[in-house]
């Protein structure tokens, strides 16, 4: 009986051990996968569909005629988890949260303020000849 209860707790060691690693992984990947995308494209918005702010903060960069890329975190499996590694990075849960060149810029209100100021079309490189208020 001893050795069979010796069987099932290192089975369970094993299989804790195994899923831990496939966890750490699995975060570890998401990390990159969300590194990568902020310092691979000039613009990124990670974005729901369904939200206005979102919605808000892709307009300011059309009405500049950039296109973002963005990231539809209700539209992935691994879009919680992506919210985890931006809570990490950025310190906030809410969408959406916009990167220029890497930077963070901020969510919805931050956006339009940046580019109400000019600097957004400033870092961007870009010029403008006035803007829609938003």
């Amino acid at each position: 009986m001893a050795a069979t209860s010796a069987k099932v707790t290192v089975t369970a060691l094993v299989v804790i051990t195994l899923a831990a690693t496939f966890l750490q992984a699995s975060a570890s990947s998401v990390g990159k996968f969300v590194d990568d995308t902020i310092n691979s494209n000039k613009i990124v918005i990670f974005s729901k569909t369904y939200c206005p702010y979102c919605q808000r903060a892709k307009a300011v960069f059309k009405d500049l005629k950039q296109v973002p890329h963005v990231v539809e975190l209700d539209e992935r499996e691994d879009g919680s988890k992506i919210t985890d590694v931006l809570i990490n990075i950025v310190g906030r849960r809410t969408v959406p949260q916009v990167f220029v060149n890497g930077k963070h810029i901020g969510g919805s209100d931050d956006t339009v303020a940046a580019y109400e100021s000019g600097h957004l079309a400033k870092i961007l490189g870009i010029e403008t000849k006035g803007h829609d208020d938003l």
